[in-house]
Parts: C-alpha cells; structure tokens; sequence
C-alpha cells in the first residue's frame, strides 16, 4: 500500500501531451526537481541521479497503451539491478 498516491487522466491533444513529456524530461535534465500540475494542485518532487525505467506498449484491438514509469528510492542508494531484456508479448501470451 502507497503512504501517497495522485492520479489524474485527462485527454489532450498529441502536442498538449508532448509539452508536458518535454517539462519533465526538462525537470529531470535540469537537476532532478520535478513539478508538474494536477488540476489546481502542483507536485514537487526530487529525482535523484540514477532511476529504474519501465517502458510497456500494449496492444489490444484498437486501443494502444504506452506506459513510461520511473521509479527510485527516496533513503539511501538503492543497488543497481541489471536491465532486464525487452519483452514482447503477443495476443493470448503471459509474461
């Protein structure tokens, strides 16, 4: 169970989407403090230098789902798993 969890879905456009992709990717190359808005709340928060990064596409029908997650420890350095290979999952398969 979280201690904090925020979650927001909302619809934009494709550029609406890549500008804000572009501020985090901006927070992240700038020094780690990310801020991003939800709704009439605002976020901060730190991302340390080395983060864990999961990149799932899922296909099903006619609805396409791209999931970029990042993940990190907020105590003390966490030790550096290895990447895991990419998977590729088809219709009808388990992971």
């Amino acid at each position: 169970m979280s201690d904090i969890e925020v979650k927001r879905e909302e619809t934009l456009t494709r550029a609406e989407a890549a500008k804000r992709l572009a501020a985090l990717a901006e927070g992240l190359a700038d020094g780690g403090a990310v801020e991003f808005a939800l709704g009439a709340s605002t976020v901060k928060v730190h991302v340390p230098d080395k983060v864990r990064v999961e990149v799932e596409i899922e296909i099903d029908g006619d609805e396409v789902e791209l999931e970029v997650e990042l993940k990190w420890h907020t105590g003390k350095a966490a030790p550096s798993a290895p990447a895991a290979p990419a998977r590729r999952r088809t219709r009808g398969s388990k992971a």
